[in-house]
């Protein structure tokens, strides 16, 4: 890529960084749950048609914008950069002037900030694509629904938002990591998540005659400490899975033994292949473990999200573009986290890749996400577009593994 070409893209990026930082606060004050992201929505869709493009509404909420050429006339197929745009159920306690004025609802994951680096990245491309200077089309992904499971990306791919898209990249907040940097690695880089739940049931009675019912709440304490560790001697360790349970109810009264109570957690996995082993291993788990206690027991499990398994040409475009903006000590190995994203789809269907962008501020605190206080230095949301922008540009010069772009024109999709 040609020297100016780079330079006008971080100049570019430069120019729009305190807009963008103004965007991630107006979304971070102004959270939206899972598909109900309509304002989220709207203000994305207003500021890329004021850059002259034309997004396109996903069913319920959601957008895709295309930037440059189409695979018909550039012979090969987009790039995507996928946002997702959701926050969660739980209170803001960040104490920023842009703390959450919904009750109850915070962007505690980072979403809002990969909301205004994707934007960034599409409006600064779409500058350069007005000059002519991106050769291969660009599709910009932002995606509802991404905190509930199985996510959000299901229901965009359904919509067609992967037609004629060759490679997938995204970012996604880190607070372990410094501003300025990022983290990636080849193969999985999240776990499979899925949601469990067992609900027993039984007579109920008094603490008394405990022998005259099945005694529900002494079983849920046998599931929650014997079914985690039956799991660690049915499946191979290597597999790294974790079963953690989140909530626990059951009864109301000191001497009454109910006649109902639940237990719901996650159950991760770090291979895939435990993935589709573990439902079956943990349902006779629970079965084996309450055949003492007389209680009735229905095991729910909702199949969640497969690990987000990153391309291995892919995270080399991800790294290059890093090293290019942000500088050659720019990427750092990360670690396979337990959590799951639903990013994980997208690259069951085209090749791709995830990064960690650092949030932390050198030498300060840590802030875990998914926590009311979550904080970020503001410095990674120009940091993001950089990378994801350089990432689009680069892309077609690192080709993925069966990459149909190689073949000409005839052998992709008009889109």
């Amino acid at each position: 890529m040609p020297a100016d070409v780079e330079t006008r893209l971080t100049d570019l990026v430069d120019s729009l960084t305190d807009e963008l930082v103004g965007v991630r606060r107006d979304l971070h004050a102004h959270p939206e749950l899972a598909r109900t992201e309509q304002r989220t929505t709207a203000l994305v869709a207003d500021r890329l048609r004021a850059a002259g493009l034309e997004p396109r509404m996903l069913p319920g909420s959601g957008l895709v914008c295309d930037i440059g050429p189409g695979p018909a006339v550039s012979g090969r197929r987009r790039i995507a950069l996928r946002a997702d745009i959701d926050a969660l159920p739980l209170p803001d306690t960040c104490g920023q002037p842009w703390q959450s004025t919904v009750h109850g609802v915070a962007h505690a994951c980072g979403h809002d900030v990969h909301t205004a680096a994707v934007l960034g990245a599409g409006l600064a491309l779409a500058d350069l694509a007005a000059a002519g200077q991106v050769p291969t089309g660009v599709r910009l992904i932002f995606q509802a629904a991404e905190e509930v499971q199985p996510g959000g990306a299901l229901d965009a791919m359904a919509a067609g938002v992967l037609d004629g898209v060759g490679q997938v990249f995204a970012v996604h907040c880190d607070p372990r990591v410094d501003v300025g940097r990022v983290g990636t690695r080849i193969g999985p880089i999240t776990s499979a998540s899925d949601e469990v739940t067992v609900v027993l049931s039984s007579g109920g009675g008094h603490t008394s005659r405990p022998h005259l019912t099945g005694d529900v709440v002494f079983a849920l304490g046998q599931v929650i400490t014997q079914v985690p560790a039956v799991l660690g001697r049915r499946l191979d360790p290597r597999w790294g899975v974790n079963l953690t349970w989140g909530a626990v109810q059951s009864g109301n009264a000191h001497n009454a033994i109910p006649a109902s109570g639940s237990v719901r957690g996650t159950l991760r996995c770090l291979d895939v292949r435990a993935w589709e082993r573990a439902a079956q291993v943990f349902t006779s788990a629970v079965e084996q473990v309450l055949v003492p206690y007389g209680v009735e027991v229905e095991v729910r499990h909702a199949r969640g999200v497969p690990p987000v398994e990153n391309d291995a040409r892919a995270t080399a475009v991800l790294e290059a573009a890093a090293r290019d903006v942000l500088g050659p000590d720019s990427v750092v190995l990360t670690e396979q986290s337990l959590g799951g994203e639903d990013f994980a789809w997208y690259l069951t269907k085209v090749p791709g890749a995830m990064a960690r962008l650092g949030t932390r501020t050198p030498g300060g605190r840590t802030y875990d996400i998914h926590q009311g206080d979550f904080r970020v230095d503001e410095r990674a949301i120009p940091a993001g577009a950089r990378v994801l922008a350089r990432a689009a540009l680069l892309a077609s010069t690192f080709p993925a593994h069966g990459d149909p772009s190689t073949d000409g024109v005839g052998n992709v999709p008009n889109a």
